[in-house]
C-alpha cells in the first residue's frame, strides 16, 4: 500500500472527506516532492499539489500524477485556493496538522472555508515510524557519507582551530563524501563548553586537551543521519578517561537491549547502570534517542518517560549521555535499525578514544 493509500485509509475509518498537508516533510512523505512552498490536499479520489509559481515547473516534474494548483492565480491567501478545492469536491471536513498550522492560516481557513476543520495532528509521523527498504538504504548511505566526512575532519582538529572553522569543513566533507547539499544544524564543540547539549559552534579556538563534541549528520536523498563522537585533543587526563569509558559503557549496554518487543523505558534504566551509584548519574538526560527519517527528530523518542515499544523496522538514534557543567560533557551516538531479532547499527566509526 503507497503511502496515498494509507492516508485515505485513515480518512475513511476516521469519516473525513479530505487531509491538508503543511509540513514539508510531510508533503515529501507523500508527494515525493522536494522543494518549497509546497501543500497538499489528499481527498477520497483526488491529489491535489499546492505551491506558487516559482514551483509549478518543479512540482509539474516531480508530482506528475497531482492537479498542480497556482495558489497565488486562486486568490489572496491559501485559504482562497482550498476554498475553491472544497466547493469542487463539495468537501464536508479537512483533517489538518494541527500542531503546525499558525493561528493566522487557521482563522483564514475559518473564515473563507465552509467545511468542518477537524484537527488530526501525527497522523503522518505515525505512518513514517516504520521504514521502508527504500528509506533504510538512503538512510544508511546518509550514515556511511557521515562516516567518511568524520574520519576526514580528524585531520583538521589541532590547537588555534576554529569550532566554527570545523564545522563549516565538516559539513563541506559530507557534501563532497555525497550528502545532499542541504546540511542541517550540526553541532561542533569544544572544552567546557561539551556540557551544553545543544551547544553552537563558536569563534572559541581549541587547545590542548579540548573535548571536541561532534554531533553532526547529513541528507542523502532527503534522509538524515545523525551520530555523535567526542574526542581528545592531545593525552587525555585520567578523569576524562574515566567518564569517557562509563559513556561508552551506557551505549553498548542500549545496544545489548536493543530489539523489537522491547520497551523504550527498559533502554533507559539499562543505559544508567554504570553510573548508577556514581558521582555521575546526575549528569545524565532522561532522553536517550530518538526516531529519525526525513526529519532529526522523529517519532518517537526513547528515555525514562516514554511507554512505546521498538518495533523492527525503527531507525532510531542512541545517544546517553554525561555532562557536567563547567567540564565538560561526553556523548557517543549511533544511528539503528531495529530487526526482530537485535539491531543493525548503521555508524561503523569506533566506540574507542580517539586522542589527537
Amino acid at each position: 500500500m503507497d503511502n496515498v493509500m494509507k492516508l485515505r485509509a485513515y480518512l475513511e475509518s476516521k469519516n473525513m472527506d479530505a487531509y491538508f498537508i503543511a509540513k514539508k516533510v510531510n508533503v515529501r512523505y507523500i508527494s515525493g516532492y522536494t522543494g518549497d512552498d509546497s501543500y497538499l490536499l489528499i481527498t477520497r479520489n483526488n491529489k491535489y499539489f499546492i505551491t506558487d509559481p516559482r514551483y509549478t515547473e518543479q512540482a509539474g516534474q516531480e508530482c506528475a500524477d497531482y492537479e498542480i494548483i497556482n495558489w497565488r492565480k486562486a486568490g489572496r491567501t491559501l485559504a482562497d485556493a482550498i476554498k475553491g478545492l472544497v466547493e469542487k469536491e463539495k468537501i464536508q471536513s479537512i483533517g489538518f496538522e494541527d500542531d503546525y498550522i499558525s493561528v493566522n492560516v487557521y482563522n483564514d481557513f475559518k473564515a473563507k472555508i465552509k467545511a468542518d476543520l477537524l484537527p488530526a495532528s501525527h497522523v503522518i509521523e505515525e505512518m513514517r515510524i516504520i521504514k521502508t527498504p527504500q528509506e533504510i538504504a538512503f538512510l544508511r548511505a546518509a550514515c556511511e557519507i557521515s562516516c567518511r566526512a568524520f574520519e576526514r575532519i580528524l585531520g583538521d582538529i589541532r590547537v588555534g582551530v576554529t569550532e566554527k572553522e570545523l564545522a563549516a569543513k565538516l559539513s563541506s566533507y559530507m557534501v563532497f563524501e555525497g550528502a545532499d547539499t542541504q546540511p542541517y544544524g550540526n553541532i561542533l564543540i569544544s572544552g567546557a563548553r561539551t556540557s551544553l547539549l545543544h551547544g553552537i559552534p563558536s569563534n572559541k579556538a581549541i587547545e590542548y586537551g579540548d573535548l571536541v563534541l561532534m554531533d553532526f549528520g547529513c541528507q542523502y536523498n532527503g534522509y538524515l543521519s545523525d551520530m555523535t563522537r567526542t574526542v581528545v585533543v592531545g593525552k587525555a587526563t585520567e578523569k576524562q578517561r574515566e567518564v569517557y569509558e562509563l559513556e561508552k559503557q551506557m551505549l553498548e549496554l542500549s545496544l545489548a537491549k536493543m530489539k523489537a518487543g522491547v520497551p523504550v523505558r527498559d533502554i533507559y534504566r539499562e543505559s544508567i547502570k554504570p553510573i548508577q551509584d556514581t558521582e555521575y548519574l546526575q549528569y545524565s538526560y532522561g532522553n536517550i534517542g530518538h526516531g529519525i527519517g526525513l526529519f532529526v527528530h522523529e517519532l518517537p523518542s526513547m528515555g525514562e518517560n516514554f511507554d512505546d515499544v521498538l518495533q523492527a523496522g525503527n531507525v532510531r538514534t542512541i545517544e546517553p549521555g554525561i555532562y557536567i557543567p563547567g567540564w565538560g560533557g561526553i556523548r557517543i551516538e549511533d544511528q539503528i535499525l531495529i530487526t526482530e531479532n537485535g539491531y543493525e547499527n548503521m555508524i561503523s566509526t569506533t566506540h574507542e578514544l580517539i586522542e589527537l
